[in-house]
């Protein structure tokens, strides 16, 4: 019958909450160790400091579906049971191993296969995105780490070099090293590469793409964008700089427009980032319909011989 039936649902939802909060307590005990030590890198490491909001973000984004995810279908899926043991089997490898970003991916692993397995296949597909969200948290590994820089350093000193040409100077570049009209010199420091600015702000877009209502491609299209964005950004504190560099020459007024252009970087992408949503809207959207011309109803004559509207 309906109410037996509605009480058992009810009865093994909460039979299977003492499940998950142990299963869940065995593998945050399992992997505190790696934990602990992300939460050490985030602190010491400020290219990767925002990776101290996504698990927050990520949480608080599961949260405001908790009404939806209630809804679907929960039925467990062995699947996740092989994804939660491949992911151990994974830490294990890398500690005996000694590889660090293996530990940390293998956490991943572990939490999106106990997802699957204790949630079932429609919750995990529904939080698939907050998985994917949830990669931003870990660092890139050593070898990507080294290969990423350096061409981020390149591409920042080229154009800064190509945006000081525009503005009439005449710049003389060698590697990293920006020379401006044979009075000023600036290095382009590696701290300077933007990698932390582009980690920020692939954070702050993806925060943005959850929150806004928008197709998926615009999403996608956003998300990606966020990479060239971070770039060009980078770019102009470099240019603006080395103007201060090249016109102040007092060490206390470089440092502080280094600073202030290092504050200013994450407004300034937002900013192109809503020009590009307001871009979208004009060329996707369609212009609100003109309104509709009022139709006059015919006179009707009264009594008296008048005409009434």
């Amino acid at each position: 019958m309906p109410t037996l039936a509605a009480g058992s649902r009810d009865s093994t939802r909460s039979s299977g909450v003492p499940r998950i909060a142990v299963i869940g307590a065995m593998a945050l005990w399992s992997f505190w160790p790696t934990i602990s030590e992300l939460l050490d890198f985030w602190s010491t490491n400020e290219d990767y400091s925002v990776g101290l909001l996504v698990p927050i973000v990520a949480a608080y984004f599961a949260w405001r579906q908790r009404a939806e995810l209630a809804g679907l279908d929960s039925r467990p899926n062995v699947i996740g049971l092989g994804l939660l043991l491949a992911g151990q089997a994974a830490r294990l490898f890398a500690v005996y191993y000694g590889y660090a970003s293996v530990e940390r991916y293998a956490l991943l692993l572990s939490i999106s296969g106990l997802i699957l397995w204790l949630g079932g296949w429609k919750r995990w597909r529904r939080l698939a995105w907050i998985q994917a969200f949830a990669l931003l948290m870990v660092p890139l590994p050593n070898s990507v780490h080294n290969a990423v820089t350096a061409p981020l350093q390149r591409w920042a000193t080229a154009l800064a070099a190509a945006g000081l040409e525009m503005m009439g100077f005449f710049v003389a570049r060698e590697g990293n090293l920006l020379s401006l009209n044979e009075q000023a010199s600036v290095m382009v420091a590696e701290a300077c590469n933007g990698l932390r600015m582009l980690t920020a702000f692939v954070f702050t877009s993806a925060v943005l793409c959850f929150m806004v209502s928008r197709p998926v491609w615009q999403k996608a299209l956003m998300l990606a964008s966020s990479v060239p964005i971070a770039i060009l950004v980078n770019a102009a504190r470099v240019l603006l700089t080395s103007v201060a560099v090249y016109y102040f020459k007092n060490p206390r007024i470089e440092s502080n427009v280094h600073d202030v252009g290092g504050y200013l970087m994450i407004p300034a992408a937002l900013l192109l980032m809503l020009g590009e949503l307001r871009l979208f809207q004009l060329i996707v959207e369609p212009p609100p319909a003109a309104a509709a011309p009022r139709r006059h109803r015919p006179a009707r004559v009264n009594s008296a011989g008048g005409a009434t509207a």
